[in-house]
């Protein structure tokens, strides 16, 4: 019998999966042979538990659902029916994406050449825009979408592929501006435009999209091959713009003390008015896009762009501390999708349509959804477990030790439900503890893992691979974090040694290491929670250990 934690790898990652390891109703892998026939897209529904209750008293059954997305489902059949019409006459589709289709899915890459749910990431977003609109079987699936939108984007039309971490969001992001680009070059169409304004989170991801500029020595139209050599021209016709969210924030145009503030608004009437207006802020932030009539905005890590959810809310009741993350959550949410409308107001045809990418697009906490939530416009997925069984990301690993008893084992594959309440959910509540306070479990596992590491690490010298494998501990939020960084990293043994490996702190809000990078304004997320520069461990051999920060 095979599990999924002997053969994880069942396909290749350049075909439809064409098997999948079996799941139990929390979506976790169970032992037996894998199935034939790819995985429906299946999602855990969230329903909020009751605060009157303990949570011991409270049913599993009424804290989620494991529920099949029709959506989802439906579009990948009529995708599946579709990409196998040998005549591309039969596709609908316009000579520009045709030739497009025909590129990605024979051409011989020089490099890597993209991934099944890179090309089925941009073929559905193809398939409803040329392809869907004219059948009249089809247009249910429209509908709904549009549905979706009136309801949480009454002034969009969003549209989110849902991929797993590192299965190249940023190959899908080139394939779409090449696919919008040249078609709007070659033929005037409200389907097409070749302005974009790409939105992320903060200034790390944005500096790292910069391969999406036609401009760059690097972009990803030429190293990729994503067009073939004559769409060149069309391709550098693209207008691109890249920002963080926090340029929608209205800036002070004339920063005043209180007093200087006092002393100008004297007894007017109205208050003075010291901040930018809409059109001053999109004039900065998206600069040249404001020349064009239609432009289409790309939302990379989209979970953190929406509208909080009009009517009655389906939230349960909150906490101090989630209370806090909630508020945190909105404001950011609300001032992303405040610049988007703006954007979408200020042209004369608006924004074309909002291309959402993200592995977890779901609302978040303080949205007024239930937290988890999958946005009910996102038309297809790729999950984690998808990408592990093609080969795409990096795989899980177990503790594997020889005094690693079965119960404990069991345990680690579900750590976060034994360990969770002892952990911190706030900066605050790291700080009131100690790297030496870490659950006990969650020491135990770290050496477990580390002790399996050390073996691989060793295993990878021996055969003369110079890249060495890489240990990666994730954690719920930056809180924890930051205890754990400390407890590898923070402290000294006596016989410590400088070796081969720097320490260091790699969250989605802060990237911390030896040489910092570029830091915004301290209210955007890459400046948030910054920890000194850790020195080295301790090389394998001889344990996990710590060492000092300068």
């Amino acid at each position: 019998m095979t599990s999924f934690y002997d053969r994880p790898i069942l396909n290749s990652p350049y075909r439809a999966p064409e098997l999948h390891h079996p799941l139990d109703d929390n979506g976790q892998p169970l032992e037996g042979e894998p199935k034939r026939g790819r995985r429906p897209s299946r999602f855990i529904v969230p329903v909020p538990a009751s605060r009157k209750k303990a949570a011991s008293d409270q049913p599993t059954l009424d804290l989620e659902t494991y529920t099949e997305n029709a959506l989802i489902n439906e579009i990948r059949g009529y995708l599946d029916s579709w990409r196998q019409l040998r005549n591309p006459a039969d596709w609908g589709v316009s000579g520009v994406t045709q030739r497009l289709l025909e590129h990605w899915r024979h051409h011989e890459f020089v490099g890597p050449r993209p991934f099944f749910c890179q090309l089925e990431a941009v073929e559905t977003i193809i398939w409803l825009t040329e392809v869907a609109p004219k059948r009249a079987a089809t247009k249910g699936l429209l509908d709904q979408l549009a549905k979706a939108n009136a309801e949480a984007n009454p002034e969009l039309f969003r549209i989110a592929m849902k991929m797993a971490t590192g299965s190249g969001k940023t190959t899908v992001m080139a394939m779409l501006i090449a696919w919008q680009t040249v078609n709007a070059a070659r033929k005037d169409s409200r389907d097409f435009s070749r302005a974009f304004l790409i939105v992320t989170p903060g200034i790390t991801i944005r500096d790292r999209l910069r391969v999406l500029l036609p401009s760059q020595p690097d972009n990803y139209y030429e190293t990729r091959e994503i067009v073939p050599p004559e769409m060149l021209p069309d391709i550098r016709r693209a207008e691109i713009v890249i920002t963080n969210y926090h340029a929608f924030q209205h800036r002070e145009t004339l920063p005043l003390p209180k007093v200087a503030r006092s002393f100008l608004q004297g007894n007017a009437p109205e208050p003075i008015k010291t901040t930018e207006t809409d059109a001053e802020m999109l004039e900065r932030a998206c600069g040249k896009l404001l020349n064009y009539d239609r432009v289409n905005v790309i939302n990379d890590e989209a979970h953190h762009c929406y509208r909080h959810k009009v009517g009655g809310d389906t939230e349960g009741p909150l906490t101090g501390e989630e209370k806090k993350e909630a508020a945190e959550n909105e404001e950011a949410a609300r001032l992303w999708i405040n610049g988007i409308e703006t954007l979408d107001r200020k042209l004369s045809k608006g924004v074309r349509a909002v291309y959402d990418l993200s592995a977890t697009p779901f609302f978040l906490r303080g949205s007024g959804y239930n937290e988890g939530t999958l946005f009910p416009w996102v038309v297809s997925d790729f999950s984690l477990m998808d990408a592990i069984e093609s080969g795409i990301v990096k795989l899980p690993r177990v503790p594997v030790t020889d005094n690693l008893v079965q119960t404990d084992s069991v345990v680690y594959r579900h750590l976060w439900k034994h360990i969770g309440k002892e952990l911190p959910k706030s900066a605050a509540g790291a700080n009131r503890l100690s790297p030496f306070d870490l659950p006990n479990m969650l020491r135990t596992a770290l050496s477990a893992l580390y002790s399996h590491y050390e073996g691989e690490f060793e295993r990878w010298q021996r055969a003369g691979i110079a890249v060495p494998p890489v240990f990666i501990v994730v954690c719920q939020n930056t809180a924890i974090s930051k205890l754990v960084f400390e407890w590898i990293a923070g402290f000294e043994r006596g016989d410590a040694e400088d070796g081969e490996r720097a320490a260091f702190r790699w969250t989605s809000r802060t990237v911390s290491q030896l040489r910092r990078p570029r830091t915004p304004p301290s209210a955007a997320p890459d400046a948030a929670d910054r920890l000194p520069t850790a020195r080295i461990w301790r090389c394998p051999g001889q344990g996990l250990s710590r060492s000092c920060r300068p």
